[in-house]
């Protein structure tokens, strides 16, 4: 007679759905906690995060601040000439191949999800390609599409959700992937728009618009809001906006999209004030959904919010005790760092191992303009209001000799410090990489230190870096 294998005697098995950024942190965990992990992705390991959404748009966004490096080395003391026909010298042109660079940019995503697929294997995970859902808390079926097997189907100890999000659709602008696009759709166009036209000025609409326009596109930014970047740092989002307006773009702010029109040569864009826009192509950056619908959420008993975003807690868990969501489909921040973060945490607390519960006060978020929004923390609006109890100072880059050096004019960094303790609460850098500035005030709101302790770090001189100690070292306070 054939024993029963119990649970605690053979290998946990795990079954994520969705091979982004989270699902792939949480396979490898997975694997490495020696659990049998098979891994669900529709399209590519890395998902839409790499092969359509962060890699190939940083890259793009890369591009475009090399254009404008070139373009702006004339205010360094460099100059590029070419001789003309008569042997005087000519200004040339800086222009962008927009089909090499999205050809460039494409197989840049695909050898980064090839890469991501190769460490998969060689951790022992199983890929499936196919369509995942749940049928009930403990089984997944998964649409193959093979012939002689429309689905397949893999019991589950431990599940994980991570399916992402798409381009929100208006039905009064639906997407045509020729003239009027989601952001998933711009990387087929062959050359730079003439006038394009995003409708959106959150983070990707800005962040496409700043590209576009450093590449040599007209950019018109619909907005609805008095000032771009609604809900990021006021003073950042002044920067930002007066930044593109010098830049030729034109910004229409309080101003909302009511539908799209497809033209025999562009697109019209009619706004609810009676005023229309015309141009060649329109991005819409109205947001995301989640990936949820469909998928037996309901069936099993996954609470989810109206959104649609799965309900989950600190370790990524749902009310569901084996069934855990990570990255965009769940009620976190849409970051690619999150959704790794939790998928690693979602692994290490359904198999047993040390978890520190996930603190989104921690979590730097950034916005690929140029200059770069970086923010951690408490914002200042929320100590105005009195939700936090913390002190302001604020430092502008045009005093930083880095900055000086390197022809810098706009940007500033921004510290918080806890009322009393000094204790740095949040902070936010405007600056050329500034996510790469911020860490150091994320380690320091990690580790809790104060202000004195934060300016006693010796920064390197000059760099931009200095600016970040100075605004600690204003901060000190003597006792009385």
């Amino acid at each position: 007679m054939m024993e029963r294998v119990s649970a605690f005697e053979r290998k946990q098995r795990v079954v994520i759905i969705g091979g982004g950024p989270g699902g792939y942190e949480a396979a490898l965990a997975g694997a490495q906690l020696g659990a049998e992990v098979t891994l669900i992705e529709r399209t590519g390991v890395g998902g839409s995060a790499i092969l359509t959404d962060v890699v190939p748009s940083k890259s793009l966004i890369a591009t475009a601040e090399s254009a404008a490096a070139i373009r702006d080395a004339n205010q360094l003391g460099v100059q590029f000439s070419v001789r003309g026909a008569s042997g005087r010298p000519q200004k040339p042109e800086v222009a962008v191949n927009l089909r090499a660079v999205n050809r460039r940019l494409l197989s840049l995503a695909a050898k980064q999800s090839l890469d991501m697929k190769a460490d998969l294997e060689r951790a022992g995970v199983t890929i499936v390609q196919g369509e995942g859902r749940l049928d009930g808390p403990g089984r997944v079926v998964v649409s193959t599409g093979r012939q002689g097997a429309d689905f397949d189907e893999f019991e589950a100890d431990t599940i994980v959700v991570s399916v992402g999000a798409t381009p929100r659709q208006l039905a009064s602008a639906m997407p045509d992937g020729e003239r009027i696009l989601t952001w998933t759709q711009l990387y087929a166009l062959e050359e730079v728009p003439e006038h394009l036209i995003v409708v959106g000025s959150g983070v990707t609409g800005a962040e496409f618009a700043s590209a576009y326009s450093l590449i040599g596109a007209e950019v018109t930014l619909v907005s609805s809001r008095e000032q771009v970047l609604p809900g990021e740092d006021a003073d950042a989002a002044a920067v930002i906006e007066d930044v593109f307006r010098r830049q030729g773009m034109h910004v229409l702010s309080k101003s909302r999209a009511e539908r799209v029109e497809r033209t025999d040569e562009g697109v019209v864009v009619h706004l609810t004030d009676g005023r229309s826009v015309e141009g060649s192509h329109c991005l819409m950056a109205v947001g995301s959904i989640p990936n949820t619908d469909g998928i037996g959420l309901e069936e099993a008993g996954i609470e989810t919010k109206d959104s649609g975003h799965i309900l989950v807690n600190r370790v990524a868990r749902t009310n569901l005790p084996n069934v855990y969501a990570v990255g965009d489909c769940a009620d976190a921040l849409p970051l690619a760092s999150v959704a790794s973060m939790q998928g690693r945490t979602a692994m290490f607390h359904a198999l047993g191992d040390a978890v520190d519960p996930i603190s989104m006060r921690t979590v730097a978020s950034n916005i690929f303009t140029q200059p770069e929004i970086a923010t951690v923390g408490w914002t200042q609006k929320q100590i105005e209001d009195g939700i936090a109890q913390g002190e302001v100072y604020r430092i502008d880059l045009a005093t930083n000799a880095r900055a000086k050096m390197m022809g810098i004019e706009d940007g500033f960094v921004k510290l918080f410090a806890r009322t009393g303790s000094g204790t740095v609460i949040g902070g936010v850098i405007v600056a050329p990489k500034a996510s790469e500035l911020i860490f150091p005030v994320t380690m320091a709101m990690e580790h809790r230190l104060t202000v004195d302790q934060l300016a006693r770090v010796f920064p390197v001189f000059p760099s931009l870096t200095v600016s970040i100690a100075d605004a600690a070292r204003a901060m000190h306070r003597v006792e009385a």
